[in-house]
């Protein structure tokens, strides 16, 4: 049994969680995720007053480490926060209430797969922020995991489809309905993804979409997409630095 298991809680960057099986671990990577999030947070007009504060929603929310991170250190933002099991949910609520956030989170039970539930999500829009570490590993990898993971961890969590891009595509697809103008949409990803996803959006240009930054996790793999809603469309960057260069967390 994972470590994290045994003992019931884990530090998610500055958070003691709660955890129990079979809700995904939240691994170190996605610490980076929310550190990216934040520093692009800090530099957007009206960051850190009332007029300024965001709106976030996560999809596939686990024990809720990324929303309720992003809560803890942007203390004038709110946040949505879905899940297709019930598990997570239920963890991601009791983890909001022991850090007396639960009065700026809306935790819901939805598969953001099936396209029967969008038309409920719209009321929540528009959001500043989509955020997501969604299933990405492919029918391939799942195959190769370690025996604890395979035995503990709910396999929905991590299984993405063939390419691992099964998920990925319907958040992309949700996110010019929810997103604002000029709202971003952060994506924690398999280093062979960036490519793909960048491919997916090009051919669609309808979605209004684009692909604006990759950045690197600290083993220098490309870990991490910055999707920004309309706007003119620009370059996208990517991070080239061998390991990832974590600056003070805004706030």
């Amino acid at each position: 049994m994972p470590v994290q298991y045994i003992l019931g809680e884990w530090d998610f960057r500055d958070l003691t969680l709660k955890m129990a099986p079979p809700v995904f671990i939240p691994r170190p990577e996605t610490e980076e995720l929310v550190t990216w999030v934040l520093e692009e947070e800090a530099r957007r007009p009206h960051a850190g007053n009332a007029e300024g504060s965001p709106l976030i929603l996560e999809v596939g929310c686990g024990s809720g480490a990324i929303a309720l991170s992003l809560l803890s250190q942007l203390p004038q933002s709110r946040a949505v926060a879905m899940d297709k099991g019930e598990a997570a949910v239920c963890l991601a609520q009791e983890n909001a209430q022991r850090l007396q956030l639960q009065h700026r989170i809306q935790i819901v039970l939805c598969d953001v797969t099936l396209e029967r539930n969008w038309a409920p999500l719209l009321p929540w829009g528009p959001v500043d922020l989509l955020v997501s570490n969604p299933p990405y590993l492919s029918h391939q990898d799942m195959g190769q995991l370690a025996p604890e993971i395979c035995s503990y961890e709910d396999p929905a969590a991590l299984d993405g489809g063939k390419e691992g891009m099964d998920v990925i595509v319907h958040i992309l697809a949700l996110a010019p309905l929810l997103l604002k103008d000029s709202g971003s949409l952060f994506l924690e990803v398999d280093p062979r993804h960036p490519g793909l996803v960048g491919s997916w959006l090009q051919s669609r240009p309808g979605l209004g979409l684009h692909l604006v930054a990759v950045r690197r996790d600290f083993c220098g793999r490309p870990r991490f997409l910055h999707i920004r809603r309309s706007g003119p469309q620009r370059g996208c960057t990517v991070d080239t630095s061998p390991r990832l260069q974590l600056a003070p967390v805004p706030g």
